[in-house]
């Protein structure tokens, strides 16, 4: 077992941190990584800028095995599209003479198990190695041996559906070839797909104001290009944001330029809408959706782009005992820590490797994969993760506990209502198991937490997969 490799599902930024780390602490690893290059899922979206600079994109073990290879930071305070982001940062670290020889593109893990057991046997189960069912570029099925598994996968390729309900409305599946659920390169690729046509955008966070952003630009050069925004709750400061109160100027100057175009009438606004159903009249889209006023419609639709969040594939682990939040999907120790039910800063209390791991020992969900359906990460809580998972492996507990997260604030925080605190009513009390006050709070009272309100959570998946 020892002298098996620890296998990182995915190469993005996630995944190749933890191999850093890794390599760093001398273990032996191997990556494999389903697209044909490094940040596959990065480079989906590589037209659209990051809100977070280049100051907290860069993980340190990766630092460190690109400076010996030469590599030239970029400016802290410079801000990335997700281009720059692989092919200053992604593309030469996954080329480092160190990582190179272990990362294997074009290899899809369709499932991981026990050697010579099932998920049900208990029996030994923690002596026996990981085995990985790997199907490489060419289809052909293998399958490979690890000490441990570090499931950076992300969640990028399988987005929740437009249909509110969790499943796909009625119609989607027929109309798909005219509906996008990434974040189209309006300016770019897939400029004769939107120009001069109208476009539903269906979602309320980051992807979706940048998809918007775009179309109101496109429109200034032609005319007939027109936006909609459909949004399931009629509460918009989780997009909208902080503003000037942002500590990513970034993501506060997003939110406020949409709000902007919104009120002098750029982007049509319809809120509260749950679509049911996609339907064709007249050569042209009609959504149906259900309000609080009843059935509405909205019609003479071109395009439709969803945008309203991913979910995590758990085909991959069905073989393993996994524990996740019954509603969330994420790692369970880690689900009331980022519930947007239950409170909605920006920030998450520090964590590692033991809200991370499964009773399955050795196998850990890292990345935005461990937050399942919640949208709050950043890359530079991934960093975090995995620092922690891989000392964990290694067997230095101390560095493994040793967690230390400052995340920016986002200068959006919809405390409870009986709250007067600020943001939550503030920091949690030292030692208290809470992520803030109201939440200690809330918790000596037998209560499941601080109870903040769920519709002005922060989300910023889409720059992270």
């Amino acid at each position: 077992m020892m002298k098996l490799p620890v296998a990182v599902i995915g190469a993005g930024p996630v995944g190749l941190a933890a191999a850093a780390n890794l390599i760093a602490r001398g273990l032996a690893v191997k990556v494999y990584e389903a697209g044909a290059a490094a940040g596959a899922s990065v480079s989906d979206w590589g037209h659209v800028r990051l809100f977070s600079p280049w100051a907290y994109n860069v993980d340190p073990a990766a630092r460190s095995l690109l400076e010996k290879a030469g590599w030239r930071e970029p400016g802290a305070t410079v801000y990335p599209t997700g281009a720059d982001l692989v092919g200053e940062y992604l593309a030469p670290l996954s080329q480092t003479p160190e990582l190179a020889p272990v990362i294997e593109y074009g290899a899809r893990v369709k499932g991981i198990g026990r050697r010579g057991v099932d998920k049900v046997v208990s029996r030994d189960r923690e002596l026996r190695p990981f085995q990985l069912t790997i199907v490489d570029a060419e289809g052909r099925v293998r399958r490979e041996l690890a000490r441990a598994v570090i499931d950076a996968s992300g969640t990028w390729t399988s987005p929740n559906p437009l249909g509110a309900g969790g499943v796909a409305a009625e119609g989607e599946e027929t109309f798909a070839d005219r509906i996008a659920y990434s974040i189209p390169d309006v300016f770019g690729r897939d400029r004769a797909r939107y120009a001069g046509r109208t476009t539903v955008v269906v979602g309320a966070g980051h992807s979706a104001a940048n998809v918007l952003l775009d179309l109101t630009a496109l429109a200034a050069t032609d005319p007939a290009t027109k936006a909609i925004w459909l949004t399931r709750s009629n509460n918009l400061s989780r997009v909208y944001g902080g503003g000037a109160n942002d500590q990513l100027a970034a993501r506060g100057d997003l939110g406020q330029r949409l709000r902007q175009f919104v009120e002098g009438g750029s982007i049509e606004l319809a809120t509260t809408f749950a679509v049911t159903t996609v339907r064709e009249a007249s050569g042209q889209l009609v959504l149906d959706g259900e309000t609080p006023d009843g059935l509405r419609t909205v019609g003479s639709v071109d395009q439709i782009v969803v945008c309203t969040g991913q979910r995590p594939d758990l085909a991959l682990t069905r073989e393993l005992r996994i524990e996740l939040d019954p509603w969330l999907e994420s790692a369970k120790a880690l689900g009331p820590m980022i519930d947007p039910n239950l409170h909605s800063c920006g920030s998450v209390p520090p964590h590692g490797h033991r809200e991370l791991s499964h009773p399955e020992p050795g196998f850990y969900t890292v990345g935005i994969k461990s937050y399942g359906r919640a949208p709050t990460f950043l890359m530079l809580t991934g960093y975090e993760q995995v620092r922690s998972v891989v000392a964990a492996i290694a067997g230095d507990m101390a560095a493994a506990d040793d967690v230390q997260l400052v995340l920016p604030e986002t200068g959006v925080c919809a405390a409870a209502p009986e709250s007067t605190g600020g943001c939550c009513g503030g920091p949690a009390p030292s030692g208290a198991d809470a992520c803030c006050v109201d939440d200690a709070s809330a918790k000596t009272q037998g209560k499941a937490g601080c109870g903040c309100d769920s519709s002005s959570k922060i989300g910023e998946a889409a720059q992270t997969q």
